[in-house]
């Protein structure tokens, strides 16, 4: 404990049950991907994708925080491309929805895992909303995490492939 679940998918309603089931099933947090960049999944308009429609991410997250008791949290990018980065935006109607923390990757979904990620968006975010804020996206390195953590105000900080390689 305590068990969280990631779901993804485009359509409120699945999500929903989705989230309900997942609950159910002893799940204590439901995460919701609206992150995850693989063509895959953003070919079902599902993942990143989803940022390119701000009233279809507004349905899903109240079908899905309506749906359950457990709290409710969000991963995301930057945005779709370098010249449609609306994660504030997202933010912004991630906490009017409910939602209790958000993770945000570094990258638009263009990006994919090239290029180096930035933090300024998550930190953007922070001083824009009240929802705790996760950064993600190449930390490799407890001196490089200190300095995320320090220069950006974020709460936490989720590191991926990094930990893969080198979890120590």
């Amino acid at each position: 404990s305590p068990r969280v679940v990631q779901i993804a998918g485009a359509d409120p309603r699945m999500m929903a049950e989705a989230a309900r089931r997942n609950e159910d099933g002893g799940a204590d947090v439901i995460d919701i991907n609206m992150g995850c960049p693989a063509k895959k999944v953003c070919n079902a308009m599902a993942g990143s994708a989803l940022l390119k429609d701000e009233t279809l991410v507004a349905r899903i997250l109240e079908a899905v925080i309506n749906a359950v008791a457990v709290p409710v949290t969000l991963k995301i990018r930057t945005g779709w491309d370098p010249g449609q980065r609306n994660a504030v935006t997202i933010a912004r109607i991630a906490e009017l929805s409910g939602i209790r923390m958000l993770a945000v990757h570094g990258r638009t979904r263009a990006c994919g895992f090239g290029g180096t990620a930035e933090h300024d968006t998550a930190a953007a975010i922070k001083s824009r909303t009240t929802l705790p804020v996760v950064a993600n996206g190449d930390i490799t390195s407890p001196h490089q995490a200190r300095e995320i953590l320090e220069r950006t105000g974020v709460d936490g900080l989720m590191i991926g492939r990094a930990a893969k390689g080198n979890p120590w």
